[in-house]
């Protein structure tokens, strides 16, 4: 069984608490479908630091990082039936489905 990265990018994120229960909902039921595959839920990123030679600062890098997850599948075409239905998508974020090495 292989490991995937799966990596989130900016969205139509909910900022009232009533939307981020919504979503929060969401993401869970599709935890709960998608059972064992889904081998670290991940998390959300609030904050970040970007560390380069020019040194340590505030922020990302380009583009939007949201979140992450890694999920098992047999292969890469198993892993992306897994995330079609990712209610990620559905708010206009985008999805990166990472095999390592």
């Amino acid at each position: 069984m292989a490991r995937f990265l799966v990596t989130y990018y900016a969205g139509d994120m909910p900022q009232d608490p009533e939307s981020i229960a919504q979503a929060r909902r969401a993401f869970m039921q599709w935890a709960a479908k998608t059972g064992a595959p889904l081998a670290d839920v991940g998390a959300p990123i609030r904050s970040a630091t970007t560390i380069s030679s020019d040194g340590i600062h505030d922020g990302t890098l380009a583009g939007p990082f949201m979140g992450w997850s890694v999920i098992e599948a047999e292969d890469g075409n198993a892993a992306v039936r897994l995330m079609e239905d990712h209610p990620f998508i559905s708010r206009g974020g985008l999805l990166q489905l990472n095999e390592p090495i």
